[in-house]
């Protein structure tokens, strides 16, 4: 079965760190695209970071460009999310995501809160 486990969230003050995880097993993790996405209260999930097992190649979004960097470790299957500058509004329900023969798979989720 696939699974992926979200983990690394937390509360921290506005401009500091965090490096959140994603280990998955169940599937060959080098030859699919591992996404993270975010829900804040009231709002709708949003994209923030995607890179691709077959060659690392990485999309972000804009509003988290320059301050987060997604990495994989392929002999571990897990995807990091290392998150600089945090702000305000980066604070959300952080998921990870696996689109695979049509199917999503979502992580259950870790939560990320920045107090200003």
């Amino acid at each position: 079965d696939v699974q992926l486990q979200a983990s690394g969230g937390g509360s921290v003050q506005a401009g500091e760190s965090l490096r959140l995880s994603c280990t998955a097993s169940g599937f060959t993790f080098d030859s699919y695209a591992i996404s993270w996405f975010r829900q804040a209260p009231g709002k709708e999930r949003e994209g923030v970071s995607r890179i691709r097992g077959s060659n690392g190649r990485t999309n972000y979004a804009d509003s988290v460009k320059g301050r987060f960097t997604i990495s994989s470790d392929n002999a571990k299957n897990t995807v990091y999310l290392e998150m600089r500058s945090l702000k305000p509004e980066d604070t959300a329900v952080y998921y990870c995501n696996l689109v695979m023969r049509g199917s999503d798979y979502w992580g259950q989720g870790t939560q990320v809160t920045v107090s200003s």
